[in-house]
């Protein structure tokens, strides 16, 4: 999932170019794109739409981001994303492991009459959220991944969005968070849609610290993202390099080329070969 494209679920004219897209993911929003007033009919357009698509021969990863449980539209939201085709629910204003357990309950009576309920997503995107995130991602092993929200994080605090050291800081704990748990870091959107140079800078800094991929909230954001999380030849040639070693070692731990290589090289090299399916 290199790139995760954000598509109002208020905007039905975009759900087909979407599915178009070079996206790996896409995540239709019923929160923040949607004005209040048309949370219902956006939530009934998403599910018509959900409905006609079939799973077995989908080959994106489809995403629906749903009210928070504060809201008056939380349990519709939840019952609309039980559909075979949905993969992930993304919820967001999540704040400690307590809300994610209460979460839990509500999407288990939503989700009693699905063979394969949908694996969830978790925005980290307040100051408590990020206080708490090891222990919201250790919640229930259901949770497979954490996501950063830089924009509702920084803003109200008035926090530079854009300063690399400050976006550093919080991407490092934020992946360490979900390190804590065996769950993936995914990254944030980078709202200056303009500015392609800084939206590949922060992908790179994120794909340095171990992230998953980048949401995008443009489809020009699209191929940056795509090519920046992809494993580089340079990356595979070592990848192959270290595998091969390794199933000719004698030992644990070895030299090769000046370089120690132990167990968690080689899971790394693992890793990256599965990346391209080896």
């Amino acid at each position: 999932m290199k790139s995760k494209l954000f598509v109002p679920a208020s905007r039905p004219e975009l759900f087909e170019k979407a599915l178009n897209s070079q996206a790996d993911a896409l995540s239709f929003d019923l929160e923040d794109a949607v004005l209040e007033m048309h949370k219902d009919q956006a939530r009934q357009q998403l599910n018509d739409f959900l409905q006609s698509l079939q799973p077995e021969s989908q080959k994106k990863t489809i995403i629906v981001r749903i009210n928070d449980m504060g809201t008056a539209w939380f349990e519709d939201d939840l019952q609309a994303c039980m559909v075979d085709a949905v993969d992930m629910i993304n919820i967001p204003k999540i704040e400690s492991s307590e809300q994610m357990k209460d979460f839990f309950v509500a999407f288990d009576k939503a989700a009693s009459a699905l063979d394969k309920p949908p694996a969830i997503l978790v925005n980290i995107e307040t100051a408590l959220a990020l206080i708490n995130a090891a222990a919201i991602a250790a919640t229930d092993r259901r949770i497979a991944g954490l996501q950063l929200g830089l924009g509702d994080l920084f803003e109200p605090l008035g926090i530079r969005r854009y300063e690399p050291a400050t976006v550093h800081h919080v991407m490092l704990n934020l992946r360490l968070a979900a390190g804590s748990a065996g769950i993936y870091a995914y990254d944030s959107a980078y709202a200056n849609i303009g500015n392609s140079e800084g939206f590949r800078q922060e992908a790179m800094l994120a794909k340095s610290l171990g992230f998953l991929g980048k949401t995008c909230i443009h489809p020009s954001q699209i191929a940056i993202a795509n090519e920046v999380f992809a494993p580089s030849q340079e990356e595979i040639d070592w990848a192959r390099k270290i595998v091969e070693s390794a199933d000719q070692a004698s030992h644990g731990a070895y030299v090769l080329d000046g370089q120690m290589i132990d167990v968690p090289f080689i899971n790394k090299a693992k890793m990256i070969l599965r990346q391209i399916g080896q």
